[in-house]
């Protein structure tokens, strides 16, 4: 796979465990390289560890979906039990699922509700839940009336877009009277530099402009650069998830506002645990405690698995949270 990682650094775990483990998995997410899924990667490695099964997390070098399909390929070529999939583009990848699923392999998604050719998809929030709380920490924060600009990681990122639809018609429907919506939404939020130079364009366009909805987690950190830039800390708002420790000082400074997350670390624990569950052929029921889940009530139709265990960002909570590694 060296074609798909040579320009990231710590983008593939070596297979962890022993050599006679039972179950074997590989994890592709949607980038390598950054804050958020280096998380992600030490979860899957502790919980892989103690399992005593095999896992590889790969991180291709770019958000380009077609380099999640030709992963996802190699590790079907390679016999794994079980591919886990961050998805950049649901419909781009449902054949080279099913392909792997045919293949007698069980398919765990994460941030793929629309996915069909899965066993489950996880969230450790509701996409609704997570988009309207960013909504209304904007509204509470926005003094006078004026325009927000949403920033997704792709125009083809299921999560992300539901995200944005669910803070796009929370305002509208409780706070129109303050913010008008800049354009539709803007696919930059995986590129701090795309997502820095955006807001310059958006700052310099609209000097009404009151605040960034940023969903993907390099977006507000690139929006904050330009805030700060143009020195607009505490009169444009900055809100999305975000690593607080790649975040902290912006936070710290009021450039970026706040915004809530999930523990990437614990995704990547959850990972390997309904994983393993799976290829052992356990049943996920009503009431099936899953570790970092809880007691689940799934969705055995549309195959989904959504618990709430939203963290808030903010002054008092982000220096904890960086503390953990997040």
């Amino acid at each position: 796979m060296k074609r798909l990682l040579a320009a990231t650094t710590a983008i593939a775990l070596s297979w962890t465990g022993s050599a006679m483990a039972e179950t074997t998995m590989g994890i592709v997410v949607k980038i390598g390289g950054i804050p958020w899924f280096n998380a992600m990667e030490e979860g899957i490695k502790e919980r892989a560890a103690e399992l005593g099964v095999t896992a590889e997390m790969i991180g291709p070098t770019s958000a380009d979906p077609a380099l999640q399909v030709r992963a996802i390929e190699d590790l079907i070529a390679k016999g794994v039990d079980v591919i886990g999939v961050v998805p950049n583009d649901e419909a781009a990848l449902e054949p080279v699922l099913q392909k792997a699923r045919d293949a007698g392999i069980k398919v765990i998604a994460h941030e793929g509700p629309g996915l069909q050719n899965v066993d489950w998809n996880f969230e450790l929030a509701s996409a609704d839940g997570f988009g309207e709380a960013h909504a209304k920490l904007l509204c509470d924060k926005v003094t006078e009336p004026g325009k927000y600009a949403v920033y997704v990681g792709s125009l083809t990122v299921p999560l992300h877009n539901a995200w944005a639809d669910a803070a796009i018609a929370w305002i509208e429907a409780n706070c129109a009277d303050k913010l008008t919506i800049v354009g539709e939404r803007y696919g930059v939020a995986e590129s701090v530099d795309d997502s820095r130079s955006t807001a310059l364009d958006i700052i310099a366009a609209n000097p009404d402009l009151r605040g960034f909805l940023a969903f993907g987690s390099q977006g507000p950190i690139g929006a904050g650069r330009a805030i700060e830039e143009r020195r607009l800390g505490g009169q444009v708002h900055v809100l999305g998830p975000f690593s607080p420790g790649q975040g902290q000082s912006l936070l710290k400074n009021d450039i970026i506002s706040g915004g809530f997350m999930w523990n990437p670390a614990e995704a990547g624990r959850v990972f390997v645990t309904l994983g393993n569950m799976v290829a052992n052929g356990e049943e996920i029921t009503e009431g099936t405690v899953i570790e970092g889940l809880g007691t689940v009530s799934p969705d055995a139709e549309a195959r989904d698995i959504i618990t709430d265990n939203l963290l808030e960002i903010n002054k008092d909570t982000v220096d904890e949270l960086a503390a953990k590694g997040l």
